[in-house]
């Protein structure tokens, strides 16, 4: 490190800074304004006038696919959006099932198998009725195939209870 400093290159703060003798307001009627709190009603107003939300956004239910009468068009275009939304809340709820048993065996360790129980068992439960709903439907599943796959699965589970009684 060489011993000839640039001083110029890292000038040092001065010692003493100077004292403002005394402060004024620039608007002297807005100071009585902020002391009797009509400015603060006044901003008060002003932001209960324009409201912004930051929660989510919540959609009102609409009727299922089977409850459309032929040809409304916007009810099998708003169940279809429905469907959707269902399915994407539907697939955070296994990822965040998922993360939950990740992270339980990564804190468990050695002792997962006996101390993350309940987070698997969850796991199996929440993955087996997702695939019940949306599997084999495929990347372009709608509404319409999957109310069509619920269908053919009670149809089978009629015919299974069917055939168990006699």
């Amino acid at each position: 490190m060489p011993e000839d400093r640039d001083w110029e290159a890292y000038k040092v703060p001065p010692t003493r800074t100077p004292v403002v003798e005394s402060t004024t307001l620039c608007w002297p009627v807005c100071a009585s304004c902020v002391t009797t709190g009509l400015f603060t009603e006044w901003i008060e107003r002003q932001q209960a006038k324009n409201k912004f939300y930051y929660y989510h956004q919540k959609f009102r239910r609409v009727p299922d696919l089977s409850e459309c009468l032929e040809g409304d068009y916007l009810c099998f275009y708003e169940a279809e959006a429905q469907w959707r939304r269902d399915r994407m809340v539907d697939q955070e709820i296994v990822e965040i099932v998922r993360e939950r048993l990740g992270a339980c065996k990564q804190r468990e360790g050695p002792n997962q198998f006996q101390n993350c129980a309940k987070e698997m068992e969850q796991l199996v439960q929440v993955t087996k009725a997702y695939q019940d709903r949306y599997g084999d439907l495929g990347v372009h599943g709608n509404a319409r195939t999957c109310l069509m796959k619920q269908k053919h699965r009670m149809m089978e589970e009629r015919k299974a209870q069917e055939n168990a009684s006699q």
